[in-house]
């Protein structure tokens, strides 16, 4: 079996486009899954042999067809979709004319899919793992590695949520202009719950999963490519590429945690902050900004700073204080207080941090216990701020931030802080 990686990357690439022609023509999400695994396996076996077929699509799809109907024949479950699933399309404000006139569901149909996966039906964590397994390409055993779970349990989560979709009847089409928006949203956040555990895993041994914050970056592309006229698209896969666009500077060889204050900037990737920035200008140009365009545009500002020192915190709070108005929730909040420290002085940031405190809806979060160090440190209390830093390294469950904070806490009690 080959292991050539552009190999892999297209097999991981075209998976998705045959699960989806399978389930439109066919529907039987579960067996259209195992039809697509057994036609990739094929590929993998077949292909370093006999050459790769000029329409690599179209050979999976047609194996992918022989396995599933054969499948359905001998369970005597073999019922066709009809052809107007096959019809349903896009709102035309939505879509960017394809270059060759053929409509979007003539092309591909990982959007619908991806839609299907993170359908309101299925419980956030089946969103996560399904779009995962269906519309990325991972495995099983890739999936439950990412998450730290017993592969039993992520196939679990996985086979619960294709339980749901047979059994809820969920159609194999977009879905309808009423239900766009909202829909989008839950797709759009689903993906950014993906990012965001890759970018810095929760828990374990490793800051960064960069298997999952890059295929975040990939299915994001993809719905914007789908999606050229929808802004929190496009703001979506910018915060994705200018955040990810520091991952290299964010850990040292030994894998410990950098601080943003502290990395070298000479190693971010300036040709995704490039692309990034200009996703943010297409998104802003599209009309008022909604969360993910808003925080595009503080990490862009942040990326366009040559060093810390030269950061515009002014134009980063008021961001801020633009994104409060759009999606209050406390963890806003807690990066607004940062902005706010840095623009008017420690004791206001802290003052919002209290407030926090005494909400509670972020209580035994680390990251409140890690930004009150942070700005006591500002303030010159080095004491209560190592105290703090200690009680987020308590809370937290990720070892490089764990190490990172413990590691703070010594520093400033030593008087090593920044201040």
């Amino acid at each position: 079996m080959p292991t050539d990686a552009r190999f892999e990357d297209l097999l991981r690439t075209l998976a998705p486009q045959v699960l989806g022609a399978l389930v439109r023509r066919y529907g039987h999400f579960d067996a259209a899954e195992d039809a697509v695994q057994e036609a990739l396996l094929a590929a993998a076996l077949q292909w370093p042999e006999e050459g790769r077929p000029d329409n690599a699509r179209g050979w999976l799809i047609r194996v992918g067809e022989r396995r599933l109907t054969d499948s359905l024949r001998s369970e005597q479950a073999r019922r066709r979709r009809e052809d107007a699933v096959a019809s349903q399309v896009l709102p035309e404000e939505f879509l960017a004319p394809p270059a060759d006139g053929r409509r979007a569901s003539d092309q591909d149909d990982t959007l619908v899919l991806l839609f299907m996966c993170c359908h309101p039906a299925l419980s956030p964590a089946s969103q996560v793992a399904l779009t995962l397994r269906a519309v990325g390409g991972l495995t099983t055993a890739e999936i439950a590695r990412a998450f730290l779970v017993p592969e039993t349990t992520m196939a679990q989560r996985i086979s619960r949520g294709k339980q749901r979709i047979k059994t809820s009847g969920i159609p194999f089409r977009l879905p309808p202009n009423a239900e766009f928006p909202d829909r989008l949203a839950v797709v759009l956040h689903v993906l950014y719950l993906v990012f965001n555990e890759g970018y810095t895993a929760t828990s374990g041994w490793s800051l960064q999963r960069t298997d999952l914050s890059q295929e975040a970056i990939r299915l994001a592309r993809a719905v914007q490519t789908f999606l050229p006229k929808e802004p929190e698209a496009a703001g979506l896969l910018a915060l994705m590429l200018l955040t990810d666009a520091r991952r290299a500077a964010r850990t040292r060889p030994d894998g410990s945690l950098v601080q943003l204050a502290e990395q070298d900037r000479s190693r971010w990737n300036q040709g995704q902050i490039n692309e990034g920035i200009h996703f943010v200008e297409v998104a802003l140009a599209e009309g008022p900004p909604g969360p993910y365009v808003l925080q595009a545009a503080i990490a862009a500002v942040h990326d366009q700073a040559e060093h810390y020192a030269d950061t515009d915190w002014p134009q980063i709070l008021h961001y801020y204080e633009l994104l409060e108005t759009v999606s209050a929730n406390p963890v806003v909040t807690l990066n607004h207080a940062v902005a706010v420290a840095m623009v008017h002085g420690p004791q206001a940031g802290l003052a919002m941090v209290a407030d926090l405190e005494a909400d509670g809806r972020l209580a035994g979060q680390h990251r409140l216990d890690a930004v009150r160090g942070h700005l006591l440190e500002m303030a010159g209390d080095a004491g209560a701020a190592a105290e703090a830093y200690l009680a987020a390294a308590r809370l937290t469950t990720s070892i490089p931030e764990r190490r990172y904070l413990e590691t703070r806490a010594a520093r400033v009690a030593d008087g090593g802080g920044d201040r």
